[in-house]
């Protein structure tokens, strides 16, 4: 992924109106992000922590979501769906995103369980490691492969976000 300015981050959102991306809490570090191993830019709200943002290059554009960690505190899965990454408790959440458009504004939204810390790219690439107790697999997949299989997944959770139709996380 290349560097990414402020406004440019701003500009992404396409769940959200512009008031309110222009109120999101932008990371302090921008300049200090290893860009060039991130899939996609992920961060939460150190303010609101049930709040995260994610974005990430797509055809050319730059797109990015607003994500709430749900409130459902029954099961979850230790397992993330972007990378794979095993993590022990809380180290994997249900985030789920409004849709764009009428769907969103119609009350809709889509999930996806991901890594809390958003460093899905990270894990993948071994630059980063779980915290105690939680593991990366060993994969047959190369990390090439592993990368283009988590962008594939991170695509399809955009493509819901910006279908109009009625499903809900």
């Amino acid at each position: 992924m290349r560097e990414l300015g402020e406004q440019e981050i701003r500009d992404s959102f396409i769940n959200c109106s512009k008031g309110e991306a222009k109120r999101i809490n932008l990371p302090r570090d921008l300049g200090e992000r290893p860009w060039e191993e991130l899939d996609f830019l992920g961060w939460t709200d150190p303010g609101a922590p049930d709040r995260s943002y994610l974005v990430t290059e797509r055809d050319g554009k730059v797109v990015g979501v607003t994500l709430r960690l749900s409130a459902n505190r029954g099961y979850r899965p230790n397992l993330c769906s972007l990378c794979y990454t095993g993590h022990t408790r809380g180290g994997v959440a249900l985030m789920a995103a409004r849709k764009a458009g009428k769907a969103g504004k119609d009350g809709n939204s889509y999930g996806i369980y991901i890594c809390s810390d958003l460093a899905c790219s990270l894990y993948i690439r071994g630059k980063k490691v779980p915290p105690v107790g939680g593991v990366r697999y060993e994969e047959s997949l190369t990390t090439e492969e592993q990368i283009e299989r988590a962008r594939t997944k991170l695509h399809a959770f955009l493509d819901e976000l910006t279908k109009q139709g009625a499903s809900t996380a």
